[in-house]
């Protein structure tokens, strides 16, 4: 029997190309879900150009035959067919059958009793429970969906070799490890056994295997263990005060042609903001020929709609949700000296000399879409708050000579379309796994530096 989906509002409105993602089943939109859309086509936002998006799909269709009837997809067989029947499928009294999401039940229950496998697809849990308390199959939108966080890829491994090899490698910079010589503990046989998936750029903690605090860092390429390169060096006043800050310290200073894109996922504290900015600042400040013309610094979570109402110009609007931004480059820029009312004063005028000569700018993620940026520092901070669609929009408006470096923290969402194993964030960081472009860290819960009750809090309230 042919399957048939039927497609929620909210799954169109997240993501405008979820009609070609069921392959060869038959994809069925209710008519309830194409005035829904036609409403939300006029807002300022993501959602509001998902909408537009999809009503322009459609009307590319309509050319190709009778919606009502159904259209191909694709070339594995797909279809399309817009649903308005009045099915004579009964609901429970007291839902009312006016709601747009009892009318995609009713029709979703309507296929199921024609004798068709209908499926309900929808990203609202409230909906699903209710398919479920009359007996219609539903599901989640999975196409973006990665794996639980206890499984994402975190850029970096624990592995084992002889006191010769570390030595070796650590006393000749031209040295370096074989992957065949490194083992790796397997938890469930509790022995040593030979590492076998290692990933390109995967950074990596050498024990010796006869002392476990005999340690050497290391990075592999794609073929080989290589040294790091920027291990030693401090990051505008900053020195790393822990492994995964070593590790990220060595992302942030590879030049954009060997690592244009940078994914570091923490919680707070662990300095990702911190050591991105002072790596802006050490390219546009301190080199007498900077790899990089400015720094941009954008937030997902400064959309359209959100900033519309504040009054001033663009740098107004956002500068209530770039406080963070403005607080760690003051730091920075005051160093260690004894903070006095002339010095503060000084630092204030030079922050504001860097964003009026448009040395850094910060701007709101929305308004990047269609840009092309070649050599530009650009930071993405808090993308946990984006769509996997907002990621990947980003990442590929990488010009040449531009560095992004993508910041989050999965468990700090404050969208509720967006999930632990749905986000820009983790999307961005598992579909560029192994991707010589791109390097990775995730930074460890012990490695907060923010100050010992940060480091408790975030363990205790998760």
């Amino acid at each position: 029997m042919e399957r048939v989906y039927v497609i929620d509002t909210n799954v169109l409105a997240y993501a405008a190309q979820a009609l070609f993602a069921f392959q060869e089943h038959m994809v069925v939109i209710p008519e309830v879900v194409i005035e829904e859309l036609d409403r939300f086509k006029r807002e300022a936002s993501e959602r509001g150009a998902n909408s537009r998006e999809v009503i322009r799909i459609l009307d590319r269709l309509s050319q190709q035959g009778d919606l009502a009837a159904g259209v191909g997809l694709n070339e594995v067989g797909g279809r399309l067919r817009i649903e308005s029947r009045d099915f004579e499928a009964h609901l429970p009294a007291f839902w009312h059958a006016d709601l747009p999401d009892n009318r995609i039940l009713q029709i979703c229950k309507g296929l199921q009793e024609a004798g068709q496998d209908a499926v309900l697809v929808s990203r609202d849990t409230a909906l699903r429970i209710k398919a479920s308390v009359i007996g219609l199959p539903a599901e989640d939108y999975r196409h973006e969906k990665v794996v639980s966080v206890e499984r994402q890829y975190t850029g970096r491994a624990e592995v084992y070799a002889t006191a010769e090899a570390i030595n070796q490698f650590y006393l000749d910079r031209r040295q370096w490890l074989d992957p065949d010589c490194l083992k790796v503990y397997d938890v469930e046989k509790q022995q040593l056994v030979p590492i076998q998936d290692l990933v390109v750029n995967q950074f990596l903690v050498v024990r010796n295997v006869e002392n476990g605090r005999h340690t050497v860092l290391g990075r592999f390429d794609g073929t080989k263990v290589v040294r790091l390169q920027h291990q030693h060096q401090t990051l505008f006043g900053l020195t790393p005060r822990s492994v995964g800050q070593i590790f990220m310290q060595e992302c942030l200073l590879m030049d954009a042609e060997e690592a244009p894109v940078c994914i570091i996922r923490g919680q707070a504290g662990t300095g990702k903001t911190l050591f991105s900015l002072a790596a802006g600042l050490e390219e546009i400040m301190e080199r007498e020929q900077s790899r990089y013309q400015r720094m941009l610094i954008c937030r997902p979570s400064v959309a359209m709609e959100d900033i519309g109402f504040l009054p001033g110009g663009e740098r107004d609007k956002i500068h209530p949700y770039m406080r963070g931004m403005y607080d760690n480059l003051f730091t920075l820029l005051n160093g260690v000296r004894t903070e006095g009312r002339k010095e503060r004063k000084q630092i204030e005028d030079t922050v504001k000399m860097l964003l009026e000569d448009g040395t850094i700018l910060m701007e709101a993620l929305a308004f990047q879409r269609g840009r092309s940026l070649h050599k530009y520092f650009f930071i993405l901070d808090e993308m946990q708050n984006s769509t996997p669609v907002q990621a990947k929009t980003i990442i590929t408006r990488c010009g040449i000579g531009t560095k992004i470096v993508i910041l989050g923290d999965p468990e700090q969402i404050d969208n509720h379309n967006l999930s632990e194993s749905v986000n820009g964030l983790v999307y961005a960081g598992e579909k560029m796994k192994g991707s010589p472009y791109c390097y990775q860290i995730t930074m460890l819960p012990e490695e907060c530096e923010r100050s010992p009750v940060a480091a408790d809090a975030s363990q205790r309230m998760r």
